[in-house]
């Protein structure tokens, strides 16, 4: 008790009003706040990060949801334009056949009104025995079937010229709205990539822009740490220098200062091999400590008594 209390006395008059605990313990809060400014900045940077990748995963998602559109839509378009096409087939197939009946129809009246004229004009050979007569109404009769035949024959020329033509009419205006499509989809998607490019090269501009005022900000602090540290160094140098003029007669205490420096010095290489050695081998060295510390105090003690 009475060595601890000397011991307290001369640290006091050795370092001063500041003990090296409130020193260490001072020191030991400045390197946790610089260590939280640098855990915070990291933190900071990752947080950019995961903003950088939500931005890409939202764009990406953008750009897959507008591509699911246009393909639907181009889907829907295919549904259509294959109903249109089954719809304009079944009609023209239903035309076809109308107009085959209708035909039908017709040759069967042409038929019946042949069958019945030709069994008038039997009777009538028969009644009258005049084959001239019979003879030129055969002949008349020829003709007006040929001009009937030639007149149906033209009908049906002309409407099938007529419905060619508006098949050939269809079919370009069908074209032209297929290519306008086309167009106004092709101009949709260079929009898009257009409008991807230039976001994408905004977003690396403002990437670089932090970087740099990261890296200004880096060498900036380094430049300060550097500065206090010279500043902290020359300040101690000076103070040690001061102290070491004012303590000069003091060579016995100095003594001490060493022998207790190299008492904590072999203390702390004692606590290292007492975490690395076996526990038969910590044992040992802990008795040797105690004795090598029990002779060190004997020896401060009575050097300490001697100067009293």
């Amino acid at each position: 008790y009475l060595a601890r209390k000397f011991f307290y006395l001369w640290a006091k008059l050795t370092f001063g009003q500041v003990l090296p605990s409130k020193a260490r313990c001072f020191y030991d809060q400045k390197i946790l706040q610089k260590s939280f400014g640098e855990w915070k900045e990291q933190w900071t940077v990752c947080r950019e990060k995961q903003l950088g990748l939500r931005a890409d995963n939202h764009s990406r998602h953008l750009l897959l949801n507008l591509t699911f559109k246009a393909w639907r839509a181009y889907v829907c378009q295919q549904q259509g334009k294959r109903d249109k096409c089954y719809v304009a087939e079944s009609h023209a197939k239903k035309q076809t056949l109308l107009r085959t009946w209708q035909r039908w129809l017709v040759y069967v009246d042409v038929q019946r009104t042949k069958r019945g004229m030709q069994s008038v004009a039997l009777a009538f050979r028969e009644r009258s025995c005049l084959r001239i007569s019979w003879a030129v109404w055969r002949r008349q009769h020829y003709q007006k079937c040929s001009g009937h035949k030639m007149n149906i024959l033209a009908l049906q020329h002309w409407a099938q010229s007529l419905q060619f033509r508006a098949w050939l009419q269809w079919r370009e205006l069908y074209l032209h709205t297929q290519d306008e499509k086309q167009k106004d989809t092709r101009a949709v998607t260079h929009h898009q990539h257009w409008e991807l490019r230039r976001c994408v090269g905004a977003w690396l501009g403002y990437l670089n822009l932090l970087r740099v005022k990261k890296r200004q900000n880096e060498l900036a602090q380094e430049f300060h740490r550097g500065r206090m540290l010279r500043r902290c160094f020359s300040n101690w140098q000076l103070s040690w220098e001061f102290k070491r003029r004012v303590h000069a007669h003091q060579g016995d205490l100095e003594k001490q200062a060493a022998r207790i420096a190299l008492w904590r010095v072999f203390a702390h290489w004692k606590h290292y091999v007492v975490l690395c050695v076996e526990e038969a081998q910590q044992c040992e060295l802990a008795e040797k400590h105690y004795k090598c510390h029990l002779l060190v105090l004997q020896k401060f003690w009575n050097r300490w008594k001697s100067r009293l």
